[in-house]
């Protein structure tokens, strides 16, 4: 079984920056997306950044700009940059990974793996 470890959550003021970190316990073979959801008290799970396993990036529409995706094959490691935090980003954020095949950040929300989460708390 794979465990994803997430860190670098942590309350911050609106306009400051994160930098999510999330580590695999192994090489997950056949994953075809690694990627971040959010999910805030009552709403729905919401795909914020994707990468496939071409190297192809995708962000939903509300964190472009403003997220960035990257991964370290060699350390397991996935990141989430996160710049000019708002309080509509305050969520547990999670690292997950899925089989499927395309627009990975809308993808990741129906995961095979996920992380325990990294709470983001942004105050105005």
């Amino acid at each position: 079984q794979v465990q994803l470890v997430e860190s670098g959550g942590g309350s911050v003021q609106a306009g400051g920056s994160l930098r999510l970190s999330c580590t695999a316990s192994r090489v997950i073979y056949g994953r075809n997306c690694m990627g971040w959801f959010r999910q805030a008290p009552g709403k729905e799970r919401e795909g914020v950044a994707g990468i496939r396993s071409d190297g192809i990036t995708s962000y939903a529409d509300s964190v472009k700009g403003r997220f960035t995706i990257s991964e370290d094959n060699a350390k397991n490691t996935l990141y989430l940059q996160i710049d000019s935090l708002k309080p509509e980003d305050t969520a547990m954020y999670y690292c997950a990974a899925t089989w499927a095949w395309g627009d990975c950040a809308r993808l990741i929300v129906d995961y095979n793996y996920r992380g325990q989460g990294t709470q983001v708390t942004v105050s105005s």
